[in-house]
This record gives structure tokens, C-alpha cells and sequence, in this order.
């Protein structure tokens, strides 16, 4: 009798591994799938953007007019811009494929760039159709082996999957066709790249990689960047540490700290080996009930700053998130907030202890900055706003525009019906540079019972 019931039982374990194996594959299977489709989405995506691209480029050579000429160069970038947004969804991480992406990259900001500037005044030049001419034959080029990559993949029922996996095991060296074809249409656009590099006005649209090359400072060790892991993080007492030097391929050196104290306080910090500035860092302790208001944790946020030598900074922004304080700050240069050298601060309202940090905009973008004179003033900015909008605030400040460039602008929060605004208007000929369209405070949804 206990012998059957045992067997019973066994038949009901095995049976009962073998169905929750069964689901596990189903599962696997079903994102397995969902993944492929989303690659094969984005690939044959990415074919379709290059031929309308191609053609577009076309259309605006037989164009005279600023009326069809204007709308034409900005749909060129918007499809540039969709191109490279395909190309981000596909598994080519450790596929040279930045030539291309260059590619796209210049044609967009030269579409850009033209499109928003007055043609009638300046119309383009006859080296600007010459670069119109060879950017259409160039992407012709390049849609055509994308189109046989295509022709490849349908033909023989080829899988994004086996790309990936050729990737994250090592073996993209191997015989296979994407990767080849891939590698195919780089170096297609390689050669563009470098035959452009001759063109003074490519160059002029080249947006240069910002990195942390400026850096001052020598190169830190280990046993430093641990010290100054414990520093920022405020966590002494460490019962376990881990310092991790960068893998190759990165675009910078620095250092990953974890550190542990064994008593459910612990953070992870990158911190760059030049100069040993921390790039970011983040306290994973869980907060408690809120004793602080917003206001002093910014005072908390304030000391933090000075007390780690960041100078000439000015709190730009500051909301609240359940129990954490975030605060945005600029530096302030004679008046003059830069946003391109930005830090956030995260701050528990429980005890106001520092939990988050991001330095990495302020790093790549603070330097010395000859800021000139306005050529417009205030009140003319001012005229370049919608009417209906009430201004609240303004100020100079220096952004970044949609090439990648510092402006000097006016900075103008007001509001418009029940929303608010930032508006920047270029401070030497007007134009409305970024519109941005600020938070409202979020609605409490209470139960009713």
C-alpha cells in the first residue's frame, strides 16, 4: 500500500516537473520570440527609412524655393533621426557601426541647420548642393547593401537571435551573414566618412564626442578611489568593499566602487581614475517616514556641494518623490546659468543623508567660457514670445541646442492657461531655440471607501 502511494506521489512529482518545465520553455520561447520580432522590425525598418531618405535627399535637389526647400531639408532630418533611433534597437553593440551612424549624424545636422536658418537670405551655396549631391549618391550606396543584407535575411530565413548570440559569445568572427553584411555597409560608409572629412562644411557640422580628456588631476589607485568612495558616500565603517577597473571599449577610465557596512546601509560609486572625480553614486538603503521638508534638504544638498569643493553652483530645479528631495543645479557665471554643467542631488527626507549623485553632465561640460555680450536686448527678446504667454521669470543662461552647440540665451518661465513654460530665445538673433513644457504638481488619487 505505501509502496503504491509513493509511486503515486512520484508520478505526480515527475509529471508536475516535467509540465512546469514545459511552461518555462513556453515562456522562453515566447520572449525569445517577442525579441526576434522586435529586431526584425527594426532591421527591415531601418532598410525602408534609408530608401526614403535616399529619395528625399533627391526631391530637394530639384528645390529653389525657401517655401518647399525648408520643409524638405527638416523631413530629411526627422528620417535621419528615425534611421539612427532603428539602428539603437538592433544588437550590433559589438559591431563597428558608429561609421554609419556618423553618416547619419552629419546628414541630419546639415539638414537641420539649413532648414531652420532664413534661405532667402542665405540660400544654399554651390558647395552646399555639391554636398547634397554626394550625400544622395552616398546613400544610395549604403541602402543598396543594407537592401542585400534584406534580400539575405528573407531569403534564407536568417535569425537576429543567432546575431546575438554570435555576440555575447565571442564568436562574431565567425561565418554569418548580418554580422558580415553589417560590417559590409560600415565600411561603405567609412569611406564616406573620411572623404567628407576633407569638406570644410561637414566638418563645420561635426558634433564632437564629449569625454572627460579635460579632466585636471592625476591618476588615482585602487586603495584611493576606495577612500574617496567612503568620502562621498559618508559610509566609514565598511564591512565589505569591491573596486572594479572599466572593461575595454569604454570611453573613459574610471573606477566601480560597491561598498557594504553590513547593516543595511550600502553604495555603488563610479569615480573617473583621472583626477578621481565621482561620475555618480547611489545609496541603496531603504528611507523611512519623512521628517525634513524640501527646503531643508536642500540646505543638506547645499552643504554636500560646498563641502566637497563644487563652486559657483545655483539650484535650478527641485521636486519631490514620495520620501526623496531631487535638486537640479547649474553653475551661475556672472548671472549667467550654464546647463550644460548640471549635477543632481537626491536627499532622504528621513535624516537628509545624500542617496544619489549624477555629475557626469557637469564633468563633460565645465570649462572656462568667454560669455559674450547679448546683442538683443531683454525687451526685444520678449517680442519673440507667444503672446499668451505671461512671463513669470527671466535670466540668461547657456544651452545646448539641437546640434550639440552652447547658445547664449534668454531664459523666460511663465505660463500659459494652467501650465507653465521654459522658453529660450536666442539672445543675439532671436530665435526660439527649446520650448519645454514644466511638470505640474501630481494629483493625490485617494481611495473612497
Amino acid at each position: 500500500m505505501i509502496r503504491n502511494i509513493l509511486i503515486v506521489v512520484l508520478t505526480i512529482g515527475i509529471a508536475g516537473t516535467a509540465y512546469w518545465g514545459y511552461q518555462e520553455h513556453q515562456e522562453k520561447n515566447a520572449i525569445l520570440i517577442n525579441a526576434e520580432n522586435n529586431y526584425q522590425r527594426a532591421f527591415h525598418d531601418l532598410s525602408y527609412q534609408m530608401d526614403v531618405l535616399h529619395e528625399k535627399i533627391g526631391t530637394t535637389l530639384a528645390m529653389n524655393s525657401k517655401k518647399s526647400l525648408s520643409p524638405a531639408l527638416a523631413d530629411v532630418w526627422r528620417i535621419t533621426s528615425d534611421a539612427r533611433g532603428q539602428v539603437g534597437q538592433l544588437p550590433l553593440t559589438l559591431i563597428p557601426f558608429n561609421k554609419t551612424e556618423s553618416f547619419l549624424t552629419n546628414i541630419g545636422n546639415f539638414s537641420y541647420r539649413t532648414a531652420v536658418r532664413d534661405l532667402d537670405k542665405e540660400p544654399l551655396s554651390k558647395n552646399e548642393y555639391a554636398l547634397l549631391k554626394k550625400m544622395y549618391s552616398q546613400s544610395n550606396d549604403i541602402r543598396n547593401e543594407l537592401r542585400k543584407v534584406q534580400h539575405l535575411v528573407l531569403k534564407n530565413n536568417l535569425r537576429w537571435m543567432d546575431v546575438e548570440l554570435a555576440l555575447s559569445s565571442g564568436k562574431e568572427n565567425a561565418d554569418n551573414t548580418i554580422i558580415d553584411g553589417f560590417k559590409t555597409v560600415d565600411k561603405r560608409a567609412k569611406g564616406y566618412d573620411e572623404e567628407n572629412l576633407q569638406d570644410p562644411t561637414v566638418v563645420a557640422f561635426q558634433k564632437k564626442d564629449q569625454n572627460f580628456d579635460h579632466l585636471k588631476g592625476k591618476t588615482i589607485s585602487k586603495d584611493e578611489a576606495l577612500n574617496l568612495a567612503k568620502k562621498y558616500s559618508g559610509i566609514n565603517s565598511v564591512n565589505e568593499s569591491k573596486v572594479v577597473e572599466n572593461g575595454k571599449g569604454a570611453a573613459y577610465d574610471f573606477f566601480s566602487v560597491n561598498l557594504d557596512d553590513g547593516k543595511g546601509d550600502g553604495a555603488s560609486i563610479d569615480i573617473t581614475k583621472k583626477g578621481g572625480y565621482p561620475i555618480w553614486l547611489i545609496n541603496h538603503r531603504g528611507i523611512g517616514t519623512q521628517k525634513l521638508s524640501l527646503n531643508d534638504a536642500m540646505t543638506k544638498a547645499n552643504d554636500f556641494l560646498k563641502n566637497h569643493g563644487y563652486k559657483k553652483l545655483e539650484a535650478a530645479e527641485s521636486m519631490q518623490y514620495d520620501t526623496i528631495g531631487l535638486f537640479t543645479y547649474v553653475t551661475n557665471e556672472n548671472g549667467v546659468r550654464i546647463y550644460p554643467e548640471s549635477i543632481k542631488v537626491k536627499v532622504a527626507l528621513d535624516n537628509g543623508q545624500i542617496i544619489g549623485f549624477a555629475a557626469n553632465d557637469y564633468l563633460k561640460g565645465h570649462k572656462d567660457r568667454d560669455i559674450s555680450k547679448p546683442k538683443l536686448k531683454l525687451e526685444d527678446a520678449r517680442g519673440y514670445l507667444n503672446t499668451n504667454v505671461k512671463v513669470m521669470e527671466d535670466r540668461l543662461a547657456i544651452i545646448t541646442n539641437e546640434l550639440g552647440e552652447d547658445v547664449l540665451c534668454y531664459e523666460f518661465i511663465g505660463t500659459m492657461d494652467n501650465d507653465t513654460y521654459r522658453i529660450y530665445i536666442n539672445a543675439d538673433n532671436g530665435i526660439e531655440e527649446k520650448v519645454e513644457k514644466l511638470k505640474n504638481a501630481e494629483p493625490i488619487y485617494e481611495e473612497t471607501i
